[in-house]
């Protein structure tokens, strides 16, 4: 089953104007524990999107997505693909750090959904790639990461949906790590099954 969220709130015509209201956001408990809110960095006009959870104590302390070992892992993968950051955009579900690295609340995932879903509409990219499974679940809620990764899903607007591990998992294990550099190598076969779909949605 794939999610539809609601639309986003139109007040936002810029990824920067979105930026400023995510870094003064009070939208939810969070922004009290938080030291920055972490809104997301790369180029405004990516062709691939990668969505993570939520910001760690790193990325807590610098106000930037995936700036710890999970980062450097993520900027290893990139290199595989080939990719540099400033060529995709790179954010997470929640923009504010989870207390001890928990995974957010259901009410924090949808107070942030309406950042995530206009950075959707204002990146327009045309594959995004979930890293890890609480990423996935906002897209395609009865999937599991262990069957889902590394697998070309058509969501909505001829997007793709190209799930990953999350690089922490690949820091923790040897097997997954193995996987999550497997993967990568399809992403070009992902960017192409999106320019296919947007092709026919023309015709």
């Amino acid at each position: 089953m794939q999610s539809d969220e609601p639309g986003t709130d139109p007040q936002w015509s810029s990824i920067s104007s979105l930026t400023q209201d995510v870094l003064t956001c009070t939208r939810c408990a969070l922004s009290e524990t938080r030291t920055n809110a972490v809104p997301g960095a790369g180029s405004e006009f990516p062709g691939i999107l990668f969505i993570g959870e939520g910001p760690g104590a790193n990325e807590d302390q610098q106000g930037k997505p995936f700036v710890g070992r999970s980062g450097a892992l993520l900027d290893e993968l990139l290199a595989l693909a080939p990719l540099r950051r400033e060529d995709v955009y790179i954010t997470n579900v929640v923009k504010c750090r989870p207390p001890e690295n928990r995974d957010p609340s259901p009410d924090e995932v949808r107070a942030c959904w309406p950042y995530l879903e206009a950075q959707i509409q204002l990146l327009k990219p045309r594959v995004i790639a979930t890293l890890g499974r609480h990423s996935l679940m906002r897209f395609f809620p009865d999937a599991r990461i262990s069957s889902s990764h590394g697998q070309i899903l058509s969501w909505r607007d001829g997007i793709v949906i190209f799930p990953l591990y999350h690089p922490a998992a690949g820091l923790r294990s040897t097997k997954l790590k193995d996987a999550l550099k497997k993967d990568i190598l399809k992403l070009p076969q992902a960017m192409i099954a999106a320019l296919e779909s947007e092709r026919k949605s023309e015709n």
